[in-house]
């Protein structure tokens, strides 16, 4: 291999040879290796490159081997036995090849995984375009460092499979967790799986961002599982799919007089009237005209016989008649603008109702304010 093919002089290669001062002989090898990857090698010129960094990689100085590491971790003409070796070197010198070099191959990579040091585990979950199948043994065999790299590696083929046992090792791990639900894509799956362990502020976010299944939404606890259960109702009216929606949810004991409170407060009056219906077992005509048709007492008896609690009558009373009245006027309210509404009536009509039971629909109206607040505020609202 000519000196001036790879244009580094006379001087660079005794240096390199000689020289006892490790920073000189770096730099030699830095020099030496850019301008190696940079030009055209016949064959001739390639083996014998090739050789040359194989006699780098032995060099007892670590800063010569980063040195080398550093250069060519992107190169296609690392050997792929020296790029293995280099690989189990320091983590200064293997870093750099694991997350980078192109000569190694699944196997290699997944060897690498299993062998156990951390480092270079997370090193090869940070890969560009790593394959399912090596993401598949870092979500089974890698420590969580790794698996926490992997999750926040959108280049990843992370297959549905790979999260799944991801969460079963570490589904308790609070920044595994939250870093899966921020990938861009997650199975319905596995979104189901992470609203059950998540934190309630990555809940939302799950619940906001992808489509949360009746059965996991229903197993949410409190205001989370509330707020999907009614983000998908829309989607279950849309579909026809209403009766089976609240058959689903009473199966689940998650039809109760909370999430129809928010559900009236919303304006969802089918939902409401489907929900009573079951509650009460009697068909969901007969429940439309005890609500709407048959006066304050048909409305009474269906209540009680849903086992609603009698506290809450006349918030749902108030509720309907809202409803109704806009629906005479013909006036049409977004969600928002109807929730407003109906905090006013509760405000202004529940003359009855002790504080407890005004924060109670507040919050159930996804509003909470401070109780000197609310009562601040509540003479001061006219009647609707």
């Amino acid at each position: 291999m000519a000196s001036g093919s790879l244009r580094v002089n006379e001087t660079d290669l005794k240096l390199l040879i000689r020289s006892e001062v490790e920073e000189e002989r770096a730099t030699v090898t830095h020099k030496l290796c850019r301008s190696m990857d940079r030009m055209v090698l016949g064959d001739e010129e390639r083996l014998a490159a090739q050789k040359m960094i194989a006699y780098l990689s032995r060099d007892t100085a670590e800063l010569v081997r980063r040195a080398l590491a550093v250069t060519l971790r992107a190169s296609n003409l690392m050997p792929n036995e020296v790029a293995l070796r280099l690989a189990a070197d320091a983590d200064t010198v293997a870093i750099p090849m694991i997350s980078h070099s192109p000569v190694f191959c699944d196997d290699d990579l997944i060897a690498i995984v299993r062998a156990g040091r951390i480092f270079a585990q997370i090193a090869v979950a940070s890969r560009q375009g790593l394959s399912r199948d090596v993401a598949e043994v870092v979500a089974s065999d890698a420590a969580v460092e790794a698996v926490r790299r992997l999750a926040a590696n959108d280049n990843a083929d992370f297959s549905e499979r790979a999260m799944a046992i991801a969460v079963d090792r570490f589904g308790h791990d609070e920044e595994t967790v939250t870093t899966l639900a921020n990938r861009h894509i997650l199975p319905p799956s596995i979104v189901d799986r992470l609203v059950l362990v998540a934190t309630e502020q990555v809940k939302q976010h799950l619940i906001s961002r992808h489509k949360v299944s009746v059965d996991a939404a229903v197993r949410l606890s409190d205001f989370a599982r509330e707020r999907a259960t009614l983000d998908l109702l829309d989607e279950s009216i849309r579909s026809q799919n209403l009766p089976e929606f609240v058959k689903t949810l009473n199966a689940r004991r998650a039809l109760n007089a909370s999430l129809l409170l928010r559900a009236v407060a919303r304006g969802q009056m089918t939902f409401f009237e489907h929900g009573l219906s079951m509650l009460a077992q009697v068909p969901h005509h007969r429940a439309w005209l005890m609500i709407h048709d048959a006066g304050p007492l048909g409305f009474r008896a269906i209540y009680d016989r849903a086992g609603m609690p009698p506290r809450l009558f006349s918030a749902f009373r108030a509720g309907v008649d809202t409803w109704r009245s806009m629906q005479a006027e013909g006036a049409e309210l977004d969600a928002e603008a109807f929730r407003l509404r109906m905090l006013e009536r509760f405000m202004t009509q529940m003359h009855t109702l002790g504080r407890d039971d005004l924060d109670y629909l507040m919050e159930r109206l996804d509003m909470v304010p401070t109780r000197d607040h609310a009562y601040a505020a509540r003479p001061r609202i006219a009647v609707a």
